[in-house]
């Protein structure tokens, strides 16, 4: 077995954009994407939860989510690793660093579009770490943390049934309930 290259890595990025399009889902890169073309520039942290917040919305109030890639129990709440790809080290991430691939329409559909709106109204007032300090008092976040010391790295996948589950019955929003 050969050294898997960039290129390799890009084209199964690339294979997997498509077929999301394709059965009408999008990625978390696009929705990263769109969240800063809307909010403007922000903290990495406050980036993440946003697009955690916005795939929790999708799956508790449609069932489906926004997007395929799943997030992480990191120290500092839900990471989604794709996105952390992204933006590894940096602190503030402006539009312009997403790489989101626009000859895969990156674009989200109205319906994503408005569930991203919803989310990014209510919450992107608030800091990354006041958001960051939000998903470690709710469930998904504290429960594939369980057994981790506050100090030690995880990468336990937050799942998606864990998501919806809870947050059908705690809404992401809280004219929602």
């Amino acid at each position: 077995m050969g050294l898997i290259t960039i290129n390799d890595i890009c084209a199964v990025r690339a294979y997997r954009a498509s077929v999301n399009r394709e059965v009408g889902m999008t990625s978390i890169i696009n929705v990263a994407s769109y969240i800063l073309w809307r909010y403007g520039s922000m903290t990495t942290m406050k980036l993440q939860k946003l697009a955690y917040y916005s795939q929790a919305e999708s799956l508790s109030t449609t069932g489906s989510p926004l997007f395929e890639e799943d997030f992480q129990a990191w120290r500092g709440g839900p990471v989604c690793y794709d996105l952390y790809v992204q933006h590894r080290r940096m602190f503030i991430i402006r539009p312009e660093d997403v790489d989101a691939d626009k000859r895969l329409s990156s674009a989200l559909s109205a319906g994503e579009s408005a569930i991203v709106n919803r989310v990014g109204e209510a919450l992107s007032k608030l800091t990354g770490n006041e958001l960051s300090e939000r998903t470690h008092r709710e469930n998904p976040w504290r429960e594939a943390r369980s057994g981790l010391a506050p100090s030690e790295s995880g990468t336990r996948v937050i799942s998606k049934d864990d998501i919806e589950r809870y947050y059908r019955v705690n809404p992401v929003l809280p004219d929602r309930s």
